[in-house]
């Protein structure tokens, strides 16, 4: 939302006789707002709601994709999962765009609004798709597969500017000068989450189901309607939403990299003395050199070098997460091609989506945020003093542990699968069902779970606390940007795994036929690496230095 910077050095003047008003907040119309009449909860209401239909729409397209590349679309498991892979790194990256747009150009508000419209023609596009392409074909129309990319890519375009503006422009409806919105502020993080899963659990339960048994182009149909539903909702509630302002009008973008590029300029010059550095600012020294001109004239202000200081510190916490990313994509692919070759019935004439034990993972997740949020968290707080409980680096930390444990438990979980399989002579019958009930991949659904909301909701609430404030899009884009690189990475790791364990007439690790293939050895793999991340962040958790001292 754009003010002028008259509208906002009056609304500040006013702010500062009016306890009562929002500092750096502005209403739809450019007027200062007050507590009891706009934001908290009652503007986050609305906000969660058109994010819950947005969740609902991505993972009825996401949970079973690879049932559809591998089905109408005729494609190989490998292939499968590295498109789908690719796919979903795609929609977590482009975030990375969307706040870049967001916050320096357009405005969050108006970044969702054109957002949605996009990801509205987008799902529709892939209805259509479905609709043209023959669902009994192994070998479909290449201007059919095209097509259906092309709509595929437009939805992850869609996320990247829906996804870190709307949980940004969220978290802006609380107050960080009022105590009691501070907390509110930590509890939306989780509460939106528990939401989102709520919506996600509805979604694969449904969509899964009208997909593999009425069609697909209903199956993405739906998601289309529910989109044009929540862009209305968003736009209802336009008068209870609170507008950051900025107050000095400048780019930060163009800031941060004005520095980046005038420390590299000034590299070989004498370092700037007398710079009152503060100790938590202490690394990345040589972009000091950027508050330098060759003529000692000063060029960049040391609050922008320090901005630019604050997202640097980040990108080793994000590097030490990326295994654990690649962890994640798993059960959107492998753990579900998993199931498929297992026993599905509940009823003798009633057997379930393969996808749809996706569901447990949100599932978890619902029953685990209000242990966390009524239970976990009150009481590290009176232990600990702090308004989170524990820091949010701990909680990280204690994600990533569990990253491995689920990855040990499914290799354990598919051994036995591949035992059951020898035992019944099934080895050489991919098509049949395997005697072993799908229930078996429960646990590792709900640790994935667990670790997501201990992960990735921490790295959420963490990275929006410590990007500057005219950053705080991307710094919800950054979260985002690691699942979004780990979904590159899995693809990249399947391939190369496919590769270099197949061949020779042998059958690979990621064979078509998973009766002879080892997902055991790839998930104790993925466990490895894991390991060896948490040695790495637990040196870099050290070794960071909170910029708000509240959360270490």
């Amino acid at each position: 939302m754009a003010a002028s910077s008259a509208t906002v050095a009056e609304s500040d003047a006013m702010e500062a006789e009016a306890p009562a008003a929002v500092r750096g907040c502005v209403d739809f119309k450019g007027r200062r707002v007050l507590h009891s009449k706009s934001g908290c909860w009652k503007s986050a209401s609305f906000i969660i709601g058109v994010e819950m239909a947005e969740r609902f729409a991505y993972y009825g397209i996401s949970s079973n994709l690879v049932s559809y590349l591998t089905g109408p679309l005729g494609q190989s498991t490998a292939a499968a999962a590295a498109n789908v892979n690719a796919w979903a790194g795609t929609a977590s990256l482009t975030p990375l765009l969307g706040a870049f747009v967001a916050d320096s150009f357009l405005g969050r508000y108006w970044t969702i609004i054109a957002a949605s419209l996009l990801y509205i023609l987008g799902l529709g596009s892939l209805s259509v798709s479905a609709a043209l392409t023959p669902s009994d074909s192994s070998s479909p129309p290449m201007i059919d597969v095209i097509f259906f990319f092309l709509a595929l890519y437009l939805v992850a375009f869609a996320v990247g500017g829906h996804k870190p503006c709307l949980q940004a422009f969220g978290a802006d409806q609380f107050d960080d000068e009022n105590v009691k919105e501070v907390q509110s502020k930590s509890s939306f993080f989780n509460w939106w989450n528990f939401c989102l899963c709520v919506s996600i659990v509805v979604g694969l339960l449904v969509l899964t189901y009208i997909q593999e048994n009425l069609s697909w182009e209903l199956g993405f149909g739906i998601p289309c309607l529910v989109m044009c539903f929540a862009l209305s909702v968003f736009l209802f509630g336009i008068g209870t939403y609170r507008f950051r302002v900025k107050s000095d009008g400048r780019n930060p973008f163009a800031q941060i990299t004005r520095v980046l590029v005038r420390a590299l300029k000034n590299r070989r010059a004498a370092a700037p003395e007398g710079l009152a550095v503060e100790e938590e600012e202490g690394h990345f020294r040589f972009l000091d050199h950027a508050s330098l001109e060759p003529n000692g004239v000063e060029a960049c202000s040391m609050s922008d070098i320090e901005d630019a200081k604050a997202i640097l510190k980040l990108l080793p916490i994000c590097l030490a997460c990326l295994p654990f990313a690649v962890v994640y994509q798993q059960s959107t692919t492998l753990f579900t091609k998993q199931g498929a070759t297992m026993d599905r019935h509940i009823t003798i004439n009633f057997q379930i989506p393969a996808a749809a034990l996706q569901a447990f993972t949100p599932g978890s997740i619902i029953l685990f945020v209000p242990l966390y949020e009524r239970v976990l968290i009150p009481l590290a707080r009176a232990i600990t003093h702090k308004p989170t409980g524990i820091s949010l680096l701990q909680r990280i930390g204690t994600g990533l542990v569990l990253g491995i444990v689920c990855m040990v438990v499914a290799g354990f979980t598919e051994r036995q699968r591949l035992e059951t399989a020898l035992e019944h002579g099934l080895f050489d019958l991919p098509k049949e069902t395997v005697p072993m009930s799908i229930w078996w991949l429960v646990p590792q659904y709900l640790v994935m779970g667990v670790a997501d909301v201990l992960t990735f909701v921490g790295l959420q609430e963490f990275f929006y606390d410590q990007v500057p404030g005219g950053l705080k899009s991307m710094g919800l884009a950054l979260s985002f940007g690691v699942a979004g690189i780990g979904g590159f990475l899995s693809s990249f790791l399947v391939s190369v795994v496919d590769k270099t364990t197949g061949g020779r007439g042998q059958d690979s690790w990621l064979s078509d036929n998973l009766n002879r293939a080892h997902l055991d050895y790839f998930y104790w793999l993925l466990a490895g690496l894991n390991a060896l991340s948490v040695v790495l962040y637990v040196y870099f958790a050290k070794s960071y230095v909170c910029s708000k001292r509240s959360i270490v």
